[in-house]
C-alpha cells in the first residue's frame, strides 16, 4: 500500500498540530516527537537525547570524530553526507534554491528561508519566530529551565558574553 503514494503523491496522514502532511503512519509518529518533545534516543557518553534514532548516529559521529564523507580535490571531510553535499556546492557552482521574488539562487535551502525573512519555525510557549529549526528548539530550552552549552552556540566569545549579560539583565 505504501509504495503505491510515492507515485501518487498522496499523504494522508496529517498532523493534528501543525497540519503536515506524510506518505507513512511511521514517519507521523516521528514528527510528533517534535511537539511532544519526546527523546528517546539517548546518547550515553554526554547524555543528549534525540527524538530519531539516525539523529543520534549522526550525532556520534560528532564524538568519534568520523568524517567518511571526503571531497578528493580539496580534501575537505565531513560527518554527514547532506554536509559534503552542500559543499560541492561551492566548487561547482550549483545553486538549485531560487528566490521567486528576485530570482537570485541560493546553495542550500536555510539560505533560501534566511533570505525571504520567512520564520517559519514558532516557539510554542512565547510565540518568537526562527528561520531555523536548530535555533528555534535551542530558544526554547530557555522555557523549560533546560541548560544550553553557550560556548557550541556562539561563534565568538563576544558574543557568548553579551547572551549572557542578556540573561543576568533579565534574572534582575
Amino acid at each position: 500500500m505504501r509504495h503505491p503514494r510515492i507515485h501518487t503523491k498522496e499523504n494522508p496522514y496529517e498532523c493534528n498540530q501543525c497540519g503536515r502532511a506524510f506518505r507513512g503512519s511511521s514517519n507521523l509518529i516521528l514528527h510528533q516527537r517534535i511537539h511532544s518533545g519526546g527523546k528517546p534516543y539517548v546518547y550515553n557518553e554526554c547524555a543528549k537525547a534525540f527524538g530519531q534514532s539516525s539523529d543520534l548516529i549522526i550525532h556520534h559521529s560528532i564524538h568519534s570524530g568520523e568524517k567518511p564523507y571526503e571531497r578528493n580535490d580539496c580534501g575537505k571531510a565531513f560527518s554527514q553526507s547532506s554536509h559534503l553535499v552542500n559543499h560541492q556546492r561551492i566548487h561547482t557552482g550549483e545553486k538549485p534554491y531560487e528566490c521567486s521574488e528576485c530570482g537570485i539562487g541560493l546553495r542550500q535551502s536555510s539560505l533560501l528561508i534566511q533570505h525571504s525573512g520567512e520564520k517559519p519555525y514558532k516557539c510554542p510557549e512565547c510565540g518568537k519566530a526562527f528561520s531555523g529549526c536548530t535555533v528555534s528548539l535551542k530558544h526554547q530550552r530557555l522555557h523549560i529551565g533546560e541548560n544550553l552549552e553557550y560556548e557550541k552556540a556562539f561563534s565568538s566569545d563576544s558574543e557568548l558574553n553579551g547572551q549572557e549579560t542578556i540573561h543576568k539583565e533579565k534574572k534582575s
